[in-house]
């Protein structure tokens, strides 16, 4: 059975007047991507896919460079939509972030509720699980979405699991079920 392995990026350049969004590695971040794909080498993947932020890009570049494996971006793997959130501290964040975990169903941070933000990157993974169905997948995507999508997969808590993932971070998952196979929080920090 082939393996989905989602990476949660590596570590940006923080950049106050920059949306998250638009944050590109930094360059401890890049050289964090070494280490990554040493890990990654024991898995035999066929594939990296990425989301279309460049922090998730540029991970996904710098791995799939290493590993001899072709590399692509798929919408909808991106992270949690908050656009209108500038930034923030980071007590101010995991407070927010928090809330978002808690009350799933309601639209407390940014422009996509927990609920809209899990089913479309369920269904992005899903696409390319359909896409690529006899493929070991690495997804290289966002903390948020990789939480909840986990969590709600394995019965866990997404705040804590959120918590807990370092940059990068990567969770192995059996394709047919989404149980945790393996568990990484940090990588190369």
């Amino acid at each position: 059975m082939p393996q989905l392995i989602l990476i949660k990026h590596s570590l940006p350049k923080i950049d106050p007047r920059v949306p998250a969004r638009e944050w590109h590695l930094s360059d401890e971040g890049r050289a964090r991507c070494a280490p990554l794909a040493q890990k990654l080498a024991t898995y035999s993947l066929d594939r990296v896919v990425a989301s279309i932020e460049p922090k998730a890009k540029e991970t996904a570049q710098i791995v799939a460079a290493h590993l001899g494996i072709p590399v692509e971006a798929a919408d909808g793997l991106h992270e949690h939509l908050r656009v209108s959130i500038g930034y923030t501290r980071q007590a101010e964040f995991e407070r927010a972030v928090a809330g978002f975990f808690a009350r799933p169903g309601e639209l407390v941070f940014g422009e996509e509720t927990a609920d809209a933000a899990h089913a479309r990157f369920a269904s992005a993974l899903a696409r390319e699980l359909e896409k690529y169905p006899r493929e070991n997948l690495a997804i290289v995507s966002h903390g948020t979405v990789m939480s909840l999508f986990i969590a709600r997969a394995n019965g866990m808590d997404a705040f804590d699991l959120w918590k807990r993932l370092g940059l990068p971070a990567m969770a192995i998952l059996s394709s047919d079920n989404l149980a945790i196979q393996e568990l990484v929080e940090k990588i190369g920090a």
